[in-house]
């Protein structure tokens, strides 16, 4: 009997084994990609109900080019041109959005001083592999912090570099917050962000804004590797050139 009990118990560890072994890759989901997004595609498809099932940590914009989007924590904020902060609805829309599910894999302690350039450094040397997509956390406080947002756009629809010409930028100072973030692997350009790329939120979640420059005092960055992009491509009638809504692409990088 003890016999037949090691042999099972072998057979668990065995299985267990091998599912660890092809576990789940950390999947990075995105709404859209950042090429359609510049050429002025501001009308959503993908609910935030929706991308909900895919992350509870990300960033984008809502339909219309209608402020910044940000989540953290599993809430999804707006940030429009008047520098409020509110919570989304599930029925809202984004024409663009990358999500994911966000637990750090290394939990490094920031010192500061440090500005923008040096930040992105010290991150680079924490996650040096530039090959993957690296979702990153900053927790700190921020001597000063400029973030922008733009106003909701008319149709016809301008591209995305017109459109800043009429943004508006924040200067916050002294502030506690977030930073939520991800950088993308330079052969990535076109379907995201090739580099980094931030959204910040203060901590009493009534100001933030897409990152221009900061400083950091004092924090905590938290980074978690993606090993797959999973892509939901743009359709619906403000594009009728492409017809049926295509499935998502699944884009692996392994």
């Amino acid at each position: 009997m003890k016999r037949y009990s090691t042999i099972f118990v072998a057979v668990l560890l065995a299985l267990l084994l091998v599912r660890l072994a092809y576990a789940e890759p950390s999947e990075l989901y995105q709404a859209s990609t950042i090429s359609a997004l510049k050429e002025g595609h501001y009308d959503g498809t993908a609910t935030f109900e929706e991308l909900k099932q895919h992350g509870d940590f990300g960033l984008g914009t809502l339909n219309g080019l209608d402020g910044e989007m940000i989540a953290v924590d599993g809430r999804f904020f707006q940030i429009p041109a008047d520098g409020t902060v509110r919570e989304i609805e599930e029925n809202a829309k984004a024409p663009f959005a990358t999500i994911c599910f966000f637990k750090a894999e290394k939990k490094l302690p920031l010192s500061g001083p440090q500005d923008l350039p040096r930040l992105l450094q010290w991150l680079d040397e924490a996650a040096p592999d530039a090959e993957k997509f690296v979702a990153i956390r900053i927790d700190g406080t921020f001597p000063h912090m400029k973030v922008r947002s733009v106003p909701r756009q008319q149709k016809p629809y301008p591209i995305l570099a017109d459109a800043l010409k009429h943004q508006a930028v924040f200067d916050l100072i002294n502030v506690d917050g977030t930073m939520v973030g991800f950088r993308g692997p330079s052969y990535a350009e076109g379907v995201t962000v090739a580099g980094y790329h931030f959204h910040f939120i203060n901590r009493d979640r009534t100001a933030g804004g897409h990152v221009l420059d900061c400083r950091v005092a004092k924090g905590q960055a938290g980074i978690l590797t993606l090993d797959r992009l999973l892509l939901q491509l743009i359709s619906g009638p403000s594009h009728p050139k492409l017809g049926v809504a295509p499935r998502p692409r699944n884009i692996v990088n392994e």
